[in-house]
């Protein structure tokens, strides 16, 4: 397992791992093991707890059965250092692109609060000329990351977030999290409202990242062959299992039984709203 001081991937590691709203079960029986540099996948249909799991991997929803570690910190004990080393892709009413704002100023604002909060006292008290530079820096490392060129939008860098396709706001998200140089990436409903073509594309934006040694884990309906998939299902089942068949544990299928129900999910997520 990496070490908590790891400037690569996060090793993702659960077992018995659940969470229990007010009217139910969101997600429970998660069992995985992954190594840095992982596309995990959470497959399964609207409402089974998929992004419940994917807020409380990241340590922003805290479970409450079972354990989990990322990065060699547990789960739900090391919640705010999980935070810190992970980042939310897109996802719906927690981390969404504000559709009045341009793409140029989503940059600039996350670049900001990248400086301010992750930065040294002498990179702040650096001239202003040096700052600006390190900021176009980490902005076009993080556009070229996501395969996001800015001339090829409508208005360029002045377009405003609401006339984004969706691929192109899929990048643009992704790659305002990448700005923080994360060691855990989630992204919520990546296929949601694609073509097919765009779908390819996303899942090798995904796949891309995850080679640069970024662990990533995604929400979606279906998962690819080569993902390790955790499944979700409003049938009381789920289970773990890898691009090979494999349960990424122990060469073996898995499936847990468990009481997942929609309300229970809902309650969950509008819980970790008012924390």
């Amino acid at each position: 397992m990496d070490s908590p001081s790891s400037t690569h991937g996060a090793a993702v590691t659960a077992e018995g791992f659940g969470l229990k709203g007010p009217r139910g079960w969101a997600f429970r029986g998660v069992s995985v093991a992954a190594e840095p540099g992982t596309l995990i996948t959470v497959e399964g249909p609207s409402g089974s707890g998929r992004t419940c799991l994917l807020l409380a991997l990241t340590g922003r929803m805290r479970a409450t059965e079972g354990h989990a570690e990322i990065g060699g910190l547990r789960l739900p004990k090391k919640m705010a250092a999980v935070r810190a080393m992970s980042a939310l892709g897109p996802v719906t009413g927690v981390s969404e692109l504000d559709p009045a704002f341009t793409v140029a100023e989503h940059l600039r604002e996350r670049a900001l609060l990248q400086r301010r909060f992750d930065g040294s006292l002498r990179a702040l008290l650096r001239p202003r000329a040096e700052r600006a530079a390190a900021a176009r820096a980490r902005i076009d490392t993080a556009l070229d990351a996501v395969g996001l060129d800015l001339d090829t939008l409508p208005k360029g860098a002045r377009t405003s977030v609401r006339d984004l396709e969706r691929l192109e706001a899929l990048r643009l998200s992704v790659g305002l999290a990448l700005m923080g140089e994360p060691r855990l990436l989630a992204v919520d409903d990546l296929d949601l409202k694609l073509s097919d073509a765009e779908r390819v594309l996303a899942w090798e934006l995904l796949r891309s990242v995850a080679r640069a040694g970024t662990t990533v884990v995604a929400v979606c309906s279906e998962a690819p062959d080569d993902a390790l998939r955790i499944t979700t299902g409003t049938d009381g089942t789920t289970g773990t299992d890898g691009s090979d068949g494999s349960d990424g544990t122990d060469g073996s299928d898995t499936e847990t039984e468990t009481e997942i129900t929609e309300e229970g999910a809902d309650d969950a997520i509008a819980e970790a709203g008012r924390a």
